[in-house]
């Protein structure tokens, strides 16, 4: 294929939004990115003419096996050689990166090993191998998002509490003032950029909110296929953060970034479509809760402990779930009640949902849909009943939930059967990276240690 015709090729391959993005504008360049196991977008920025005239490049097997702290994991042969990785661009994900000086498109790409296989560590390549699961079955799994975080001010001494940001007022913006509009227009510039630069990635928002916390925003997706939402949840992370950066800001997505104030979660809708009828089987002919309905949420149930490392993958996850502060405890399962792990909102029957509650908004979000979905997988297959909705504050129950990552790391090793979902190797790498974070975690005194002990104790 001649030079011109291979790139007039790569063009047509592109989504509409990204066709007008790049039109009549000389592209300069392409970021090829994926995300690591924290989610961070690891990759290569390659001149747009580079980038034409090749099908794949190349990034070492070690990416995966990196912690948020930058160290490695070096538990085996292969990560010590650091072989490399293919990477092959999907287009269908290709998108405008507007906050860029030059025009610049980036890509989200999959990894295979060298013989061609797709590398089952790689968090993208996790979720497409749950969603080939329900594939086989005949089901395709849908989900909706909601994603919380806070607006922070610029914090550059990690030693310094984080503190809310200014607002247009000229104060610091205020807390407990949920789905206050006055309180989002303090930082409406923030929330203009988060719009426009959304449009130009042909990104949909379905609201934004103003949460309970000090400059905490909810902003919910619509509703569609698991991968479809994490490129798109993993794209608005960076997207968010350099609107934040534009006005003089943060944005956080730490579970639990600012002390007396609630966390932020990553709450995922889950409903399930017959691929054969299109019809949703969370309901029967009647409009009522469907057997698999109920086995999913059995699957919630029993499962999700197993996989709480990966909804709570960092120590500070944990601080999250507290009593009485906008955060399951437990794993009920009621009809619109807030307090339980599980909910099943107000909907029509075609709508029938059920929402997680239990993800912190610092998840990856590819392991977090994946492990979400493996649980009603498993819940799909073992065909198990769940208990009985619950009617009542789960809050004035018992705690259910592992207290910190080690002790749901433990539970996550002994999950065969989930292992098997994710795949083995996955699960192998993701425990031993978690634990070398945990270590390195364990090693740091906190100021609360320095306050009351240095001269107490």
């Amino acid at each position: 294929m001649a030079k011109q015709d291979k790139k007039d090729a790569w063009v047509d391959l592109l989504p509409e939004h990204a066709r007008k993005y790049i039109q009549g504008r000389r592209l300069d360049e392409v970021e090829c990115l994926l995300a690591d196991l924290s989610g961070i977008a690891r990759g290569k920025a390659m001149p747009a003419g580079k980038f034409v005239n090749q099908d794949f490049f190349y990034l070492p097997l070690s990416i995966f096996a990196q912690t948020i702290t930058g160290d490695w994991l070096d538990d085996s042969l292969a990560t010590s050689i650091e072989p490399d990785l293919v990477l092959r661009p999907d287009f269908a994900t290709a998108s405008a990166a507007p906050w860029t000086a030059d025009v610049t498109l980036q890509i989200i790409h999959d990894a295979y090993d060298q013989e061609g296989a797709a590398y089952p560590v790689a968090p993208r390549n996790v979720l497409k191998r749950v969603c080939a699961l329900y594939e086989e079955l005949g089901l395709q799994p849908i989900v909706a998002p909601e994603m919380e975080f806070f607006l922070v001010a610029p914090n550059t001494d990690p030693n310094q509490p984080i503190e809310p940001p200014m607002g247009r007022s000229g104060r610091r913006v205020a807390a407990r003032q949920a789905y206050s509009m006055s309180a989002v227009d303090e930082y409406g510039p923030v929330i203009d950029d988060i719009y426009d630069f959304a449009e130009l990635q042909g990104l949909d928002i379905d609201g934004i909110m103003q949460e309970g916390g000090s400059g905490q925003v909810e902003l919910n997706l619509r509703h569609g296929a698991p991968i479809t939402q994490a490129d798109e949840i993993f794209y608005f992370k960076r997207l968010i953060r350099e609107a934040a950066m534009r006005q003089n800001c943060f944005a956080t997505f730490m579970a639990k970034p600012i002390q007396d104030e609630p966390g932020s979660a990553m709450h995922l809708h889950h409903s399930v479509v017959d691929m054969k009828t299109g019809k949703n089987i969370f309901v029967d002919s009647q409009g009522a809760h469907s057997e698999a309905f109920l086995h999913f949420i059995a699957g919630l149930q029993n499962h999700m402990p197993e996989v709480i490392a990966l909804l709570a993958p960092y120590v500070n996850s944990y601080r999250r779930y507290v009593r009485d502060f906008a955060a399951p405890i437990n794993l009920e399962w009621a009809m619109d009640n807030r307090t339980t792990g599980f909910r099943v909102p107000v909907s029509a029957p075609e709508a029938r949902r059920v929402e997680n509650r239990l993800p912190g908004m610092d998840v990856n979000p590819y392991l977090g849909i994946a492990a979400s979905l493996a649980c009603g997988y498993l819940g799909l297959i073992e065909k198990r009943g769940p208990r009985d909705a619950f009617t009542a504050d789960a809050y004035d129950l018992d705690e259910e939930l592992p207290k910190n990552l080690s002790d749901a790391l433990d539970l996550f090793d002994d999950a065969s059967a989930m292992h098997e979902v994710l795949h083995p190797e996955f699960a192998r790498v993701y425990s031993a990276v978690k634990r070398l974070e945990y270590t390195a975690y364990q090693q740091v005194i906190s100021p609360w240690e320095r306050e009351h002990l240095l001269m107490n104790v």
